[in-house]
């Protein structure tokens, strides 16, 4: 080629468009984030490896692995109900990040997808989620925490309109939607009137406050307070999902049905060991309980949704700040670990195949397949019909909801 063709071949192919990478693309309509608060050990759950001796010091799984309905895939002895549908379920073995030694950090990058920054407060997955979708029924939240509420799982910039509206009890729900027993309906409209007449002489900065007491507002009363009692419920399917825990992810069913977007469920209940899942010293003593619980509420949520014909609607995903070394610490429990831990994902009309990534023997280094917390992100979006490179807005400033992450290719159909 001499050099006016070689010219005139890059200028042509300067000037053919870039062929666009085909998005992808699920079609779940809800998202039940399982979060495992403390730091769920993968080589204690979904990805074990040769059993190890705590009191020998022996690096490795503190308990059995067990077979699964996905050939060559097994889980721990402690989820032999997860481990029948494990065909609904991709255990995401390579997650990583470099944040180990702080709970509060790892937690907001688990939930947000970004390092805490100086002069951003990132939203929070379920609070991206909520403003991109919205509620599918208006009539109750886009977006609900069945926990304790924190910044980590707050709306940052987005602003209050898209938080969440968040309970602790699951017999009573939240607080604030029942009017007091003195207070009928015409008072409630009064006060409502009177409220709008100060709201009217608010400063504008507080309009995001005030859509998102409008909304609260419209909630009240007894058809959203319905959503929360459990009685309904035959007692059969409420003894399957097992202790409060399994209770929660049955409202989260529930809250699913009535048209919220995004439920977290948080499994905080550390009276089971006296540690929850960071297992520390004598933590891992009583671990099996945790994974018991476990294995007992995602199991029956699985085939609740699914009995229900939710399950392709709904992304079930469990969530915790990092995993834990195979090796043993001085009094017999375990440290923590960002270098390969497991998220799993369940349902959502995803392509599952029970694992992916590869560990090395003690789950410790990643051999295959590494996944980045933006990526994870970017996987649910994409699960949930969002463009994970979309750009939201802080102020005039554009940034992207997720931080470069790319969804799991495989995983999409």
């Amino acid at each position: 080629m001499n050099r006016r063709d070689f010219l005139a071949a890059s200028a042509a192919l300067a000037a053919a468009p870039l062929a666009a990478k085909p998005a992808l693309r699920g079609g779940a309509e809800h998202c039940i984030f399982l979060w495992l608060g403390g730091g769920m050990g993968q080589i204690d759950t979904f990805d074990p490896k040769a059993p190890g001796e705590p009191k020998g010091k022996k690096a490795g799984s503190a308990y059995r692995a067990i077979d699964t309905a996905v050939k060559n895939v097994q889980v721990c002895e402690h989820l032999p109900r997860t481990a029948k549908l494990l065909d609904r379920v991709t255990a995401v073995r390579t997650v990583n990040h470099r944040v180990i030694d702080e709970h509060a950090f790892a937690t907001n990058l688990v939930h947000t997808g970004r390092m805490v920054s100086g002069n951003v407060t990132y939203p929070s997955i379920g609070s991206l989620i909520a403003h991109q979708r919205g509620a599918v029924n208006p009539s109750v939240p886009a977006y609900m925490l069945i926990g304790y509420p924190n910044v980590s799982r707050g709306p940052g910039f987005l602003g209050a309109k898209h938080g969440y509206v968040y309970l602790t009890d699951t017999a009573a729900g939240p607080s604030g939607f029942t009017r007091p027993v003195d207070v009928d309906a015409s008072r409630a409209g009064e006060r409502q009137m009177l409220l709008g007449a100060l709201d009217a002489r608010a400063d504008a900065t507080l309009a995001d406050y005030r859509d998102a007491q409008a909304d609260a507002l419209r909630m009240a009363g007894p058809d959203f307070m319905k959503n929360f009692d459990l009685t309904i419920e035959s007692k059969s399917l409420r003894h399957d999902y097992g202790g409060e825990f399994g209770q929660r992810c049955l409202l989260a069913r529930r809250l699913v049905q009535a048209g919220v977007r995004f439920i977290e469920v948080s499994h905080n209940l550390n009276f089971l060991n006296g540690t929850g899942w960071d297992v520390h010293n004598e933590g891992l003593e009583k671990q099996h309980l945790l994974i018991k619980e476990l294995d007992d509420a995602f199991a029956t949520l699985i085939l609740d949704l699914e009995s229900n014909k939710l399950l392709d609607k709904t992304l079930v995903v469990i969530g915790t700040e990092f995993g834990r070394p195979p090796e043993f610490d001085s009094r017999g429990g375990r440290g923590h670990q960002g270098t390969a831990f497991s998220l799993v994902l369940a349902g959502g009309g995803l392509k599952h195949c029970g694992a992916t990534g590869v560990t090395d023997e003690l789950s410790k280094k990643i051999i295959e397949g590494g996944v980045s917390v933006p990526d994870f992100h970017a996987t649910i979006c994409a699960a949930l019909v969002i463009d994970p490179a979309k750009e939201v807005f802080d102020a005039s400033r554009p940034i992207p909801i997720t931080d470069g992450g790319q969804p799991i290719a495989k995983l999409f159909a």
